[in-house]
């Protein structure tokens, strides 16, 4: 099946990945009392953890790290909550994804969140996942921007492409949201509202929240 979502409230101006990504779409919710830590990591450190990925399908290269506020970058950290260890939790009031690893800990990932007036709170699980996976615009997007139209029948995997390296797709009661956990290769948009609703992690969190989070995992959004 193709992989889809709808991106949405774009204005008018060049199509590209930024653009893209201002209008993707998104949204979950619940529980989660939001960790700390007093702990900074260095840039050099963040740009050892947030190197190239040459051995990707197409290489990732290293993001500008140091647009990022260090705040935002991954790191353990105390985190109290009644979910099981695996769900993931949205925080978009403060920009962070965290993966509950039990014991008082959590995994922490800065983010980019839906903007005002796209922000949606509940709970969710992750009905599927994508690599590299084909973008479609929906037919609402095409109106607003016909240049979108070259890619009604599917934009290709890609560096280029809006999901991303990897996508989990959020679903409820065996329906597609239309909301997506996503990679994006912006660093300036992590702690930022720029979707419609989709969560965006740099590429290389992205890929290393994807790869420890199976099928019917738990998603959480909390209200913002």
């Amino acid at each position: 099946m193709r992989d889809e979502v709808a991106m949405s409230g774009l204005g008018s101006g060049t199509l590209s990945r930024r653009s893209f990504l201002l209008g993707s779409a998104l949204g979950l919710g619940a529980l989660g009392l939001a960790g700390c830590s007093s702990d900074v990591m260095s840039l050099a450190e963040a740009q050892k953890l947030y190197g190239p990925m040459p051995n990707e399908k197409f290489p990732i290269p290293a993001p500008d790290i140091s647009k990022v506020n260090p705040k935002y970058y991954r790191r353990t950290v105390a985190y109290e909550s009644n979910e099981a260890p695996g769900t993931i939790i949205v925080d978009p009031s403060n920009y962070y994804v965290y993966r509950v690893e039990g014991e008082g800990k959590a995994t922490r990932y800065g983010a980019n969140v839906g903007r005002a007036g796209f922000l949606w709170s509940g709970d969710a699980y992750v009905g599927r996942k994508g690599e590299w996976a084909v973008w479609t615009p929906p037919k609402e997007m095409i109106k607003r921007q016909p240049e979108a139209a070259k890619w009604a029948n599917g934009m290709p995997g890609g560096l280029e492409n809006p999901l991303g390296a990897r996508t989990l797709y959020l679903y409820q009661n065996g329906q597609y949201t239309l909301y997506t956990i996503y990679a994006s290769s912006d660093p300036e948009s992590i702690g930022t509202g720029v979707t419609s609703g989709c969560v965006g992690l740099l590429s290389q969190d992205m890929i290393d929240l994807y790869e420890k989070t199976p099928v019917k995992t738990k998603v959480v959004v909390m209200p913002a």
